[in-house]
């Protein structure tokens, strides 16, 4: 099965979504970076149609020089789906990408149908405070994002699954900078999100590796009281790349998302 390329003008930002698979529309978020790709949505891709959108300035997507908030994000991901003429797709959100997503359900929750957040950023609680990505060293960065390093390792210069080193480093300028614009206004996170999560009404897997050292994983706790209707799913053994460390954490996304569960329900699950 192969991905599909869609160029899109949204406000005026070049964005670029990879689609691949058929079934009920699934809207898919990633995180602060592109480096580990959208191979892992091919797992999904028997049972959904995954739309993976670049955000705006990162991987093919055009520079977004106007953004200076999540808020803007949200914004742009709301024409993104009237754009894809999308109803009521599930939305899975990843590290950055789940704090997006969060965001979304907050303000536009009937928009869309379950909710998937995987180890989401925003929350900054002061209980579970991981590190400042900008002090890790470089050569450490894949100990920080899969607990079996060489998961990462391999979407890193020299890795197999890595571009040159100098495309590299060109990506992860671009989508610095990008970064930045977005954490303008608040930092990572936002410190009014946990009094928001409330107002989600979307049914909610949250998963998260139980190895996390980026995002650490004591908040999944935090997030699956704050959202009503929530449930989490913690992997063991696995770090921040849950879903490339342990392909099979996939598979109960997918369960979630296809078959649901009782409005009002939560519970915390461990497989």
């Amino acid at each position: 099965m192969k991905f599909e390329t869609i160029t899109l003008d949204i406000v005026g930002v070049r964005t670029v979504v990879r689609v691949i698979g058929e079934g009920d529309p699934v809207l898919a978020l990633h995180g602060a970076a592109t480096i580990e790709g959208q191979e892992w949505a091919r797992a999904l891709a028997a049972r959904f149609r995954v739309f993976l959108p670049f955000h705006p300035g990162f991987g093919e997507s055009g520079p977004a020089p106007h953004v200076c908030g999540m808020q803007d994000l949200v914004i742009h991901n709301l024409h993104l789906v009237d754009a894809l003429g999308l109803e009521l797709p599930h939305l899975v959100g990843h590290s950055m990408g789940g704090w997006m997503a969060a965001e979304l359900a907050v303000f536009a929750g009937e928009r869309f149908g379950r909710l998937v957040l995987n180890a989401p950023a925003g929350l900054n609680h002061p209980d579970h405070q991981g590190p400042d990505p900008r002090a890790i060293p470089p050569e450490e960065f894949p100990g920080y994002l899969a607990h079996r390093v060489e998961v990462a390792a391999q979407y890193f210069p020299g890795g197999a699954l890595a571009p040159s080193p100098q495309e590299f480093e060109a990506a992860r300028n671009k989508e610095g900078a990008a970064l930045a614009n977005i954490l303008k206004a608040c930092g990572p996170g936002h410190p009014n999100l946990i009094r928001w999560l409330r107002r989600i009404p979307n049914e909610t897997l949250i998963v998260w590796g139980d190895k996390d050292r980026l995002v650490l994983p004591g908040q999944a706790e935090v997030w699956t009281k704050a959202i009503p209707n929530a449930q989490v799913f913690i992997v063991p053994g696995v770090g921040h790349f849950a879903m490339q460390e342990d392909p099979s954490c996939i598979d109960v996304i997918g369960d979630f998302l296809q078959s649901g569960r009782s409005r009002g329900a939560t519970s915390a699950v461990s497989y």
